[in-house]
């Protein structure tokens, strides 16, 4: 720091310490909300901002960390303080937050603030109502980051949000480190968080630098000595999944559980490419599209690599389906299949040699497998339960080992004879040759009350089954059918 910098700082800190006298002893008051955000910001990114204690005869700034100035630089007035963060701030924005001194709730908070004059008209009615104020940049929470919480050895986020998201369903709930891992493979840096036992963050992660520090993680609050330690749970589809594409962060929770999963090129809508997995020694591809939610069968998967963005444009035209769309490793394939956990609680897998694409559309029947294919499907299986608990997901063996090329949660209802059990008023015919177009129209047209009598061979991991799983009505195999 220079000398005239230290003089700033010295002169700031006597003015500061001036407002203070009077008040309680810090050591037996909480800390009011602009001194924990200040001594936050000694150690970590914050949001650029200036803060403002009401005073007889106007405001009185307290502390303020704007980019490329000293800490708690003092400004004339609320008017050029105001004037410097809005110059400062990357969205030409600033919010207005409002509390009472010593009490962790926030009052009212106005957001995006575009113009001296009109943050300067909030602070100044808040502080008539002798409310204190920290007004800090805008930052744009749909920017393709997250926002969420780190409390102890769990972090939970989702994306388009703050860290209140965390009150909402739908976030991810992971181990801190399994979490830290997620979010470095797809952002490509590693979040400045940490995790420590008692202690509650609340953070959010920007593709680009961002605060006073110039940095892609900021922290918002941060709260020791919390008490009660929950449990992470990894459920999806949540709304992260949703972000990047279901396909594409299954395969993630399947790579950072330390299974196989080919090398995969994630190329999303919102936010950068990002790769993980492991490489198959195959120089063939394969060209997957990635819908938010699952869509089993309905849009593209081809051997290959074709145009992400042609690909993107005739199947989503609105962009409002298809998240991402993957370029994976083909695996050598000497067999291929799915394996679900069925209504009674066991396994069932199957497949067919060679390459699988064929059976899951339900065009070419099960084959039997070989014992060792089938042990190894079993053995990925019971690591993923002991994971996740029940999932279902697609395979490929390459005659050495068991690749994951889609993992799902949850177990299933059907049966040997029944894949969705239940009554229906009457009974619609499906024959599993027409295809799975067939069957969707089926579905959507189908009255009130009705059940599906499917007719052919079919696997019940193959998309017809989860086809006629999703839609929820009785469907029943046919003699002879399987």
């Amino acid at each position: 720091m220079g000398h005239h910098a230290a003089i700033r700082n010295m002169r700031d800190r006597q003015n500061i310490s001036q407002l203070s006298a009077g008040w309680e002893d810090a050591k037996t008051m909480d800390l009011q909300k602009d001194e924990v955000l200040d001594r936050l910001a000694d150690e970590a990114n914050v949001a650029q901002f200036v803060a403002l204690r009401p005073v007889a005869g106007g405001l009185k700034q307290s502390f303020c960390r704007l980019r490329d100035m000293d800490p708690n630089t003092p400004f004339s007035g609320a008017i050029e303080a105001i004037a410097a963060l809005l110059a400062a701030s990357g969205s030409a924005m600033v919010n207005v937050r409002s509390y009472l001194p010593h009490d962790p709730r926030s009052r009212e908070f106005v957001y995006g603030l575009t113009s001296v004059e009109a943050a300067l008209a909030v602070v100044t009615r808040f502080a008539n109502e002798g409310l204190h104020l920290i007004v800090n940049e805008t930052i744009d929470v749909r920017d393709g980051g997250v926002s969420g919480v780190v409390q102890g050895d769990l972090i939970e986020f989702a994306p388009d949000d703050t860290p209140r998201c965390v009150e909402k369903p739908g976030v991810v709930s992971l181990p801190f480190e399994v979490g830290m891992k997620l979010l470095t493979l797809v952002y490509g840096f590693r979040p400045e968080l940490e995790s420590r036992p008692g202690r509650r963050t609340e953070f959010s992660i920007h593709p680009l630098r961002r605060g006073w520090r110039g940095t892609h993680t900021l922290l918002w609050e941060q709260e020791d000595d919390v008490p009660g330690q929950a449990e992470a749970t990894a459920r999806w589809p949540n709304r992260f999944s949703r972000h990047i594409g279901d396909k594409a962060f299954g395969l993630l929770m399947a790579h950072l559980a330390g299974h196989r999963v080919p090398r995969t090129l994630a190329i999303p809508r919102r936010i950068a490419p990002f790769s993980f997995g492991t490489a198959t020694g195959s120089s063939e591809v394969w060209t997957r599209t990635c819908p938010a939610e699952p869509h089993p069968g309905l849009y593209t998967t081809v051997k290959g690599w074709t145009d992400p963005f042609a690909l993107l444009t005739k199947e989503d035209p609105s962009c409002d389906v298809l998240a991402s769309v993957l370029r994976q490793d083909a695996v050598p394939a000497r067999f291929s299949g799915a394996a679900i956990v069925q209504a009674d609680d066991t396994l069932a897998v199957e497949g067919l040699a060679g390459e699988g694409d064929l059976f899951m559309l339900g065009a070419r029947d099960p084959e039997e497998l070989p014992e060792r294919v089938i042990s190894d499907v079993v053995t990925s299986f019971r690591a993923l339960d002991t994971a996740f608990g029940p999932v279902r997901f697609e395979w490929v063996h390459d005659g050495q080992k068991t690749w994951i090329v889609q993992l799902h949660l949850g177990a299933t209802a059907s049966t040997a004879t029944e894949v969705v059990p239940g009554d229906a008023t009457h009974w619609l015919d499906f024959t599993v040759g027409d295809g799975l177009e067939a069957l969707r129209v089926l579905l959507a047209d189908a009255p009130e009350g009705s059940g599906v009598n499917v007719i052919g061979q079919f696997g019940m991991t193959s998309h017809i089954a989860d086809v006629l799983r999703r839609a929820g009505r009785p469907a029943r195999i046919a003699t002879g059918g399987i």
